[in-house]
């Protein structure tokens, strides 16, 4: 597998121990996650919209409507994506020193539109998958009219960083001797009961795929 390459853009210059050029380390950031920000620039000013994505191998998936001004402009530019995972309020005993424990991926590209039939429900089925592993092969696929009504871009994985933390407070070491509580917070996303459709068919169970992200 071939590492990170570090570029201009994604050279860390703060806190660069807390980057990774194991490419498994991104994929495992982008798969742990559901939303990204994409970041493009439309009629001279940057603009950043928080979206669903999946992900194949070293191809990140976006989609969205074929009328949006972010998907017009994404395929004549470079595009900046990222996605995050909070995963702790880090408490010191200074406020200086407060911070956060997380998992971040940064990925510049540029987009390429998919406009083939069948490559652009293999984009939609791991946007799909991305957020409700199961549901693609439960669900009706889009008919001819809502794919062309949808835009789907493919931004390469090839130019992406990561940076972690995780881990206690770095306090200075005078202020070990305060009378103040330091440790971490954990942060944690959790899925609630389904709540059913009210239009929904009597008689309908939740589907064990559904089901499963409840309880696991």
């Amino acid at each position: 597998m071939n590492p990170l390459s570090s570029t201009a853009r994604t050279r860390l210059r703060r806190h660069p121990e807390r980057s990774s050029a194991d490419r498994t380390v991104l994929y495992d950031i982008l798969d742990a996650g559901m939303i990204c920000h994409l970041g493009v620039i439309v009629n001279g000013a940057p603009l950043v919209l928080p979206t669903g994505y999946g992900r194949l191998e070293d191809t990140l998936y976006v989609h969205g409507s074929t009328g949006a001004s972010s998907l017009m402009a994404g395929p004549s530019q470079d595009v900046c994506v990222t996605v995050t995972h909070l995963d702790g309020i880090v408490l010191a005993r200074s406020v200086f020193h407060h911070s956060i424990n997380y998992r971040s991926a940064v990925i510049y590209g540029t987009p390429r539109p998919i406009t083939d039939t069948e490559a652009k429900l293999i984009g939609l089925q791991a946007i799909t998958e991305q957020m409700a592993p199961g549901q693609w092969e439960v669900a009706r696929e889009p008919t001819r009219k809502e794919l062309a009504a949808v835009a789907v871009l493919a931004i390469p994985l090839s130019e992406a960083s990561v940076k972690v933390r995780q881990g206690p407070p770095n306090d200075d070491e005078p202020d070990h001797a305060l009378d103040v509580w330091a440790g971490v917070l954990p942060v944690q996303q959790t899925f609630g009961h389904p709540s059913p459709d009210p239009l929904l068919r009597p008689g309908i169970p939740v589907p064990r795929h559904i089901a499963r992200r409840v309880t696991s």
